[in-house]
């Protein structure tokens, strides 16, 4: 059920680092002339030093999973399992959309395996794969999570990944943010929502089934994204590419799911649309060449642009369209009320629309 989740083997990055780092001091020093070598009190003195920093690094390790892992949790359904975090201190969790799938009750094991606890959905939102549902009856001690602020999000910081991949409940693994601002499509096959997620955090944390709702933090213990899918490779049979994961920011988090607890349902999405549905038809050499819009709603976006049905959307700006899929990642980095231009077709004849984009 788990589209692409994350996590793996842990790396032993503690002693690559040392090794490292030693070797950079003793070459630091060295020379053509033997008399140049640094002297032993030298050599020694950054050795220490190297040892230091492991020490250091291990140590914030420890520190950020001690301080998050109470927070990450396992939910299980009928059809499989996934993580989630909780969120707050009345018992909700958020996770991903394909981790509840059709469910309306789950059980719920802490990260440590120790409690095993009733949840109830709350709501589902699978145009972002995000999902609250909530423990029936809280157990005291129940810890809520810290989560960060996207804006501070830097390609290059540290970042430890947890969840159960696998069924592995309390695993732990480390990586990097190697990207940000991703735009992203998720498969419908092995339990994805198919939705087009904007803004993603690419992480080199490799991500596995069950590791979805799970924990992306930094080394403030601060909870940046919820990992969410992986990166296939077609000439690997569509298997995972490894340490290419993506994980929903922190401010799309937080923005569905406190309308989700306070509403029940999101009213503001943030998402742009064009108010219509369409399908991908293909040309005489049956190729992907556009969408084609099956309906437009009356007073919508495009409808008020002058788009009808059987007009055929080619490109969004200097975007080109030829599937559903493009059109949702073209629309993905506009906001609702932005303006664009729309190419599109009808009866053969190219034309352009100027389309004020309303919201999903």
């Amino acid at each position: 059920m788990d589209a692409s989740p994350s996590g793996s083997r842990a790396r032993r990055l503690p002693l690559s680092l040392a090794a490292g780092l030693s070797a950079l001091a003793l070459a630091s020093g060295c020379s053509d002339s033997a008399t140049d070598s640094p002297e032993p009190s030298v050599a020694a003195a950054r050795q220490d030093s190297a040892s230091r920093a492991v020490a250091e690094l291990e140590s914030d390790y420890q520190r950020v999973i001690n301080d998050v892992l109470p927070s990450v949790v396992q939910i299980q359904t009928a059809d499989g399992l996934g993580s989630g975090i909780v969120y707050d201190d009345d018992g909700n969790i958020v996770t991903n959309a394909h981790v509840v799938g059709d469910a309306k009750s789950f059980k719920v094991s802490v990260a440590t395996g120790e409690h095993v606890l009733d949840a109830s959905l709350v709501s589902s939102y699978p145009d972002q794969d995000l999902a609250v549902i909530r423990i029936d009856d809280k157990p005291d001690g129940l810890r809520a999570a810290k989560f960060g602020d996207s804006e501070k999000v830097e390609v290059g910081q540290i970042v430890l990944a947890m969840g159960s991949p696998l069924g592995l409940s309390s695993s732990v693994t480390q990586g990097i943010v190697s990207a940000l601002g991703r735009t992203v499509s998720e498969s419908r096959s092995g339990g994805g929502t198919g939705a087009t997620l904007a803004n993603m955090v690419q992480t080199s944390a490799a991500i596995n089934p069950g590791n979805s709702g799970g924990a992306l933090v930094n080394l403030n213990s601060e909870v940046i994204g919820i990992p969410t899918l992986a990166a296939t490779d077609p000439a690997l049979g569509n298997s995972a590419a490894p340490g290419i994961g993506f994980a929903i920011p922190v401010s799309t988090v937080k923005t569905i799911a406190d309308q989700i607890i306070d509403k029940g349902k999101v009213t503001d999405s943030g998402r742009a649309a064009l108010d219509i549905t369409g399908r991908t038809v293909v040309d005489d050499d049956y190729r992907p060449a556009g969408v084609a819009l099956v309906s437009v709603v009356r007073g919508g976006a495009a409808y008020d642009a002058g788009m009808r049905v059987g007009d055929i959307i080619t490109r969004i700006g200097d975007t080109e369209v030829t599937t559903i899929t493009s059109l949702a990642e073209a629309l993905a980095g506009e906001e609702p009320g932005d303006r664009v231009k729309v190419t599109y077709t009808r009866g053969g004849t190219t034309r352009t629309a100027e389309v004020t984009l309303g919201e999903i």
